[in-house]
């Protein structure tokens, strides 16, 4: 008997290895941990990508360094991966380098390629090129790169890089089918929502983050569908009546807290905040040791929003992060 316990509990074989990673990174279980080990650059960026999403950026910061200087396209994605993981704390600028970082990798992808096709000037190099991944990547890079500039006001510089990831999604969609980017089309239309934001136009926001939220229902990762809710709340903060943006970002901060997801908990958190969520205990989540967690309404303690928000912050910085000051990102 005790020999069979120990087949069963033995390390995961590559294929369950890797199964387990997708799951993690783009699927039902965004907070599994511990995850199994890497082998190749792939699933470094797949373990990277889970880390960074339960907030554990230090570990994933390690991950990524192991992807850095791969070369092709999983140089490129842990790039622009290590950029989202510096924006998401308010390192815009840094951010920004990464991202044309990733951005020139993926273009010298097509390059390499021999893709004749691709070299036409009126096309964007890397959205003719057949290879999708290229193109993922290239669209990565491009988005990050666009909401870096949001993150720094530069909302022009922004739209105009959100219309060539259009424009490369769109070429490459005619060939590989819609399918092939769905996760491009989802981010997309996040930073679309917030450019929509920041230019205070709420029906064009609220029109994107409806996109990102059936885009993501679609495609089976629990964290895109769960950031999707949250850029849609945002929008609805246009409303004469903040309820509904209210109502859906409690949703969002209790289902970021139960697949343990830390960084949509804090944001969700600083939106509640912003909205006046207060002491509403029926809104907010019990905090334990660095989890928030969701208890019956009868057993909810009276902790505002505001202190959800600081507290989840305090596990961030515990994790690796780094906050970035306004005059510094």
């Amino acid at each position: 008997m005790a020999h069979s316990d120990a087949r069963r509990h033995t390390a995961p074989t590559p294929s369950d290895r890797h199964a387990i990673l997708v799951a993690a990174a783009f699927g039902p279980s965004p907070g599994a941990h511990p995850l199994p080990a890497a082998h190749g650059p792939e699933q470094n960026w797949l373990r990277a990508v889970a880390l960074g999403g339960q907030g554990r950026y230090a570990a994933a910061r390690a991950e990524l360094a192991r992807v850095r200087g791969t070369g092709g396209v999983w140089s490129s994605f842990g790039a622009s991966t290590e950029a989202s993981l510096l924006r998401q704390l308010g390192g815009h600028r840094a951010a920004a380098v990464l991202d044309g970082r990733a951005l020139a990798e993926a273009g010298s992808l097509r390059t390499s390629s021999g893709n004749t096709v691709a070299a036409r000037r009126d096309v964007d190099p890397v959205a003719a090129s057949r290879d999708a991944d290229a193109v993922a990547a290239w669209c990565d890079a491009a988005t990050g790169l666009a909401a870096d500039a949001l993150g720094r006001g530069r909302l022009a510089v922004c739209g105009s890089l959100l219309d060539r990831c259009a424009a490369a999604l769109d070429a490459a969609e005619s060939e590989a089918g819609e399918k092939a980017f769905v996760r491009q089309r989802i981010r997309l239309a996040w930073v679309g929502a917030e450019s929509a934001l920041a230019a205070g136009d709420f029906t064009r926001a609220r029109s994107r983050a409806d996109r990102a939220v059936e885009l993501a229902d679609g495609f089976g990762s629990i964290r895109h569908s769960v950031k999707s809710d949250l850029v849609r709340s945002a929008s609805l903060t246009g409303l004469p009546d903040h309820g509904p943006a209210m109502d859906l970002a409690a949703d969002v901060l209790a289902r970021a807290e139960e697949h343990g997801l830390i960084p949509l908990q804090w944001a969700a958190a600083m939106l509640l905040d912003g909205l006046g969520a207060g002491r509403d205990a029926g809104r907010v989540r019990d905090l334990d040791a660095g989890r928030v967690r969701d208890l019956d309404a009868g057993r909810v303690r009276d902790l505002d929003a505001g202190r959800v928000r600081d507290l989840c912050a305090t596990t961030i910085v515990g994790r690796g992060g780094r906050f970035v000051t306004s005059s510094a990102c």
